[in-house]
C-alpha cells in the first residue's frame, strides 16, 4: 500500500468510525461491516488493510468488540497482522481454523491432502453430508470466507512432507499440529524448528485429549514421543475413535495458546504437556 493511499484510507476510517457502548460501559470508536466493506472497494484494498489501519488508529471493527478487554487493541492488531499455518484440518484443525478466523488472525494456510468423508460427519466442523467427497482445506477455504472477509485463506490442497513445509512456514507466526500420524507430526516439528515458529500440538483419541505448545528450541516431538525410529504410525486413536466433545476441548485449547503466543499475552503451555482424561475429568499438566 502506497504512502498516499494509507493516509486517503486513514482519513476514511476515522471519518466513518462510530462511538460505541462496550458492554461495561464504556465507549470506543469502532466500524461496521458495511464500512469496512465499502471502505476497501472504494480504495481498492484488501478487508484486512481496512481492519489494520483503523485498528492502528484506535478504532475497532465491531466484530472484535468483545475480544478488547482481554486483549486490548494492541492485541487485537496483533492478531489482524498475524498469519497462522493449520496442518491437518479435520475435527482439531477445522475447529481452530474457525476460531482463529472468528478471532481476527488475518492471514491462515489450510493444508490437507484429503477429502471429507462420512465418518468425519461426528466431530469435523467444516463436514457436512453436502461435502462428502470435497477437498477439506478448499470447502474450510470457503465456509472461512463466509464467517469473517477479511482473513487471507490460503487453501493447500495436499499431502505436505517437510520439504514442502519448509517453504510454507517461514512468515507464520505459529503452526497448529492437527495431525493424525506420527511421522507426519515429526514433518512438521523439524520444518517448524527449522523455521523458528512456534508448534501448538493436539491429539485425541476416546475420551482422552492432549496439549503443547513447543518453542523452536525446545526439541520438537522426541520429548512427547520418544525417538521415531521405534513409534508406529499411528496412536491409540485408531481404535478409541474421536468424540466430538473431547476434539472440541483439544481445539479451543490450541487456539488459546496460539492467541496467547500472537499476542504476547499470558503463560503459554511452553516446556509443558497438558493431558486429560475426559472420562474421569483428570486434567494433568507436566514438565517436559
Amino acid at each position: 500500500m502506497t504512502v498516499t493511499k494509507k493516509r486517503e484510507l486513514t482519513a476514511a476510517v476515522q471519518r466513518y468510525a462510530e462511538n460505541t457502548a462496550c458492554p461495561d460501559g464504556s465507549t470506543i470508536r469502532t466500524i461496521g461491516l458495511a464500512i469496512e466493506r465499502e471502505t476497501a472497494r472504494r480504495y481498492d484494498v484488501s478487508r484486512r488493510n481496512v481492519q489494520i489501519v483503523a485498528l492502528q488508529e484506535g478504532i475497532v471493527p465491531t466484530r472484535y468488540l468483545r475480544n478488547i478487554g482481554t486483549l486490548g487493541v494492541d492485541g487485537q492488531t496483533r492478531l489482524v497482522a498475524s498469519k497462522v499455518a493449520v496442518v491437518g484440518i479435520g475435527g482439531l484443525g477445522g475447529t481452530v481454523a474457525k476460531n482463529l478466523a472468528r478471532v481476527g488472525v488475518g492471514a491462515l494456510v489450510l493444508i490437507d491432502g484429503d477429502v471429507f468423508s462420512e465418518d468425519n460427519l461426528n466431530r469435523q466442523e467444516f463436514s457436512s453430508e453436502g461435502v462428502i467427497g470435497r477437498s477439506k482445506a478448499a470447502v474450510a477455504a470457503g465456509e472461512i470466507g463466509k464467517i469473517n472477509g477479511a482473513v487471507e485463506v490460503t487453501a493447500i490442497e495436499k499431502i505436505v512432507n517437510t520439504d514442502d513445509l519448509m517453504e510454507i512456514l517461514p512468515g507464520c507466526g505459529v503452526a497448529v499440529d492437527a495431525l493424525d500420524t506420527i511421522s507426519s507430526r515429526f514433518s512438521l516439528s523439524d520444518a517448524a524448528t527449522a523455521a523458528g515458529v512456534p508448534l501448538v500440538h493436539g491429539a485425541v483419541a476416546g475420551f482422552s485429549g492432549q496439549v503443547a505448545t513447543m518453542m523452536p528450541a525446545a526439541g520438537g516431538f522426541t520429548v512427547i514421543f520418544g525417538d521415531r525410529e521405534n513409534l508406529p504410525e499411528r496412536g491409540v486413536e485408531v481404535s478409541l475413535g474421536n468424540l466430538p466433545g473431547v476434539v472440541g476441548t483439544v481445539a479451543n485449547l490450541q487456539t488459546v495458546e496460539v492467541i496467547k503466543i500472537l499476542t504476547n499475552r499470558g503463560q503459554p503451555m511452553s516446556g509443558r504437556f497438558l493431558f486429560m482424561d475426559m472420562e474421569t475429568s483428570v486434567f494433568d499438566l507436566f514438565d517436559i
